[in-house]
């Protein structure tokens, strides 16, 4: 994996894959990739969190490893599990063997069946490791996150420690539904993002819709933006915004008005009292 060389050729990298960070961001790649320490990503959805880590793996060349986080994920689905099926089968075609023989048999590396963290610590491969909402998961999932992101190592009993050859690049994103522990955190650098100013947030539309003229950018954002300030349930992320743009181009539609925003809301907005507050705010009512 070619690292990162400094501030300015991380900022620049992560540009060449349509990925327009700030200078904190771009330090924050950039010393996550030079000290090989995780970086935590927190902030509201839709500001770029997960696709900060995909852009680090293009901009690397590395593989993609992604661990979804939800509640009661446990550690045969993030680490690993022993296939029993098969372990199963194998003593059974097995000619009346000794427990013994069976149990160095069929805890062997034929019968284990890799979660995406062990995955990612036995690759030698340059990789990017994204545990994504890490406040989805149970506070008891962070204990076993601490080993594997401390030393890059795991313990399985029946192999001993397995310890990582080529460190991966890791991300953990949080959208901030409940305060992760201290014990996670400091095993971590942090990057807070949230929604970027307007002028960012025209040029990532003109970068990644290049057929989009800057005036018509200009009032897509600054729409979007009157919507990010109702006080929305959901309010549109940035990939919406740039969907919301390709909606309209693709329809034909080079002027923002509250026809083109009435006839396209649920691009933009994925609830229906988002939506009835969006109207009734904008005055987007017919008759």
């Amino acid at each position: 994996m070619s690292a990162f060389t400094s501030v300015a050729a991380t900022d620049a990298e992560l540009a060449a894959t349509g990925y327009l960070a700030d200078q904190r961001t771009a330090t924050a790649a950039y010393l996550a990739d030079a000290l090989q320490k995780p970086l935590l990503v927190e902030g509201p959805a839709g500001v770029g969190k997960t696709e900060l880590a995909k852009a680090v793996a293009t901009a690397l060349h590395a593989d993609l490893i992604r661990l979804q986080c939800y509640e009661g994920l446990d550690e045969a689905r993030a680490l690993y599990e022993w296939n029993y099926r098969k372990q199963l089968l194998r003593i059974q075609a097995s000619r009346d063997p000794s427990w013994e023989e069976a149990e160095v048999d069929i805890f062997g590396e034929d019968f284990l069946l890799e979660r995406p963290l062990l995955s990612a610590i036995r690759r030698v491969e340059p990789t990017v490791l994204l545990i994504d909402e890490v406040d989805k998961a149970d506070i008891e999932f962070e204990a076993l996150l601490l080993e594997v992101l401390s030393d890059f190592q795991t313990t399985i009993p029946e192999l001993g420690t397995i310890r990582a050859t080529r460190r991966p690049f890791v991300v953990l994103t949080s959208n901030a539904t409940r305060e992760l522990s201290e014990a996670l955190k400091r095993r971590c650098l942090y990057l807070h993002l949230d929604y970027p100013d307007a002028a960012r947030e025209r040029e990532i539309v003109l970068v990644r819709v290049p057929e989009a003229s800057a005036e018509f950018a200009t009032k897509v954002v600054r729409t979007v933006r009157t919507l990010r300030g109702l006080g929305l349930r959901k309010p549109p992320s940035i990939s919406e915004t740039i969907d919301w743009a390709r909606t309209l181009l693709a329809l034909g539609i080079d002027d923002v008005d509250g026809t083109a925003l009435t006839n396209t809301l649920g691009v933009l907005l994925k609830n229906r009292a988002d939506q009835d507050r969006a109207v009734d705010a904008l005055a987007l009512r017919e008759g």
